[in-house]
């Protein structure tokens, strides 16, 4: 007969005695350890579902850590569970740990890989990240070899690149949202809400690696009203009273830099 969660008795430690009412993580450890025993496909995913559905504080723990670091708690909570998903299938019994010791790195792991290909707060080209994620290993081995750190030229000799891209790919790290637009800043509302569409955009692509080099397109004129907005972070009006212009002179100068510095990168440099 056809074991179910519900009516699986979950047995009491050796050594102890009384009734013991176990812990939801304690019945997910019984829950997987019936479905290594049974040879039912149907019966097995069963028990997992409900050993996943008993520990679901496990993503939210791992989520919480991850808060405020630009990207939805909710998403990073569905991509937790994935983790757990995958933790849930993977565990076996007899590892010497328990299903939660095994699940917890698993699915910080998933988070953090969907940090590292999801965490942009503007998306650099595709292959200045692929350059990025060269450069962690070959870095340490030739730091080793000098015995010191190799400058972009040797990095870029080493793995056949161009000296460029590897400056370039070294500054990706910049285009990384660290903060969410929903925090609350000093005036009490939230970041988003100080930010007008068009100066938003210029503030993600303030975030573009190679938007450092860009910048020397623009007038000192117009890196000073990048430097007040963005910098400083003042208003439109704030900066018009520092130019001497009203709020949609303001206005129609940041939207022609955005336009300005989109042609300087490129559309896909500026893709979200």
């Amino acid at each position: 007969m056809r074991a179910t969660p519900s009516s699986t008795p979950v047995q009491a430690p050796s050594g102890r005695s009384g009734d013991i009412t176990p812990g939801p993580h304690e019945r997910a450890d019984a829950l997987l350890q019936l479905a290594l025993a049974s040879n039912d496909r149907r019966e097995v995913e069963a028990l997992r579902d409900e050993a996943v559905l008993l520990t679901l504080d496990l993503p939210e723990q791992v989520a919480r850590r991850y808060r405020g670091r630009g990207i939805d708690h909710d998403d990073l909570v569905q991509v937790g569970r994935l983790g757990l998903v995958k933790a849930a299938r993977g565990y076996r019994a007899g590892m010497g740990s328990s299903f939660v010791s095994y699940a917890m790195p698993t699915i910080s792991g998933e988070v953090k890989r969907h940090f590292r290909d999801c965490g942009w707060a503007v998306r650099p080209p595709r292959r200045l990240q692929e350059v990025r994620a060269l450069l962690g290993a070959d870095e340490e081995q030739l730091t080793q070899s000098l015995r010191r750190a190799p400058t972009s030229e040797e990095m870029a000799d080493a793995l056949g690149l161009d000296a460029r891209e590897v400056v370039l790919a070294k500054l990706c790290g910049s285009a990384y949202s660290t903060l969410s637009l929903d925090l609350p800043d000093e005036r009490g509302g939230s970041r988003a809400d100080s930010v007008a569409d068009e100066s938003s955009a210029i503030e993600q692509m303030l975030r573009v690696a190679s938007l450092r080099s860009v910048l020397s397109l623009l007038s000192d004129r117009e890196q000073l009203i990048v430097r007040l907005r963005f910098v400083e972070d003042q208003t439109q009006a704030q900066i018009g009273t520092v130019l001497g212009v009203s709020q949609m002179q303001v206005s129609r100068l940041l939207t022609s830099i955005l336009a300005r510095l989109r042609q300087g990168l490129g559309d896909e440099a500026v893709a979200a």
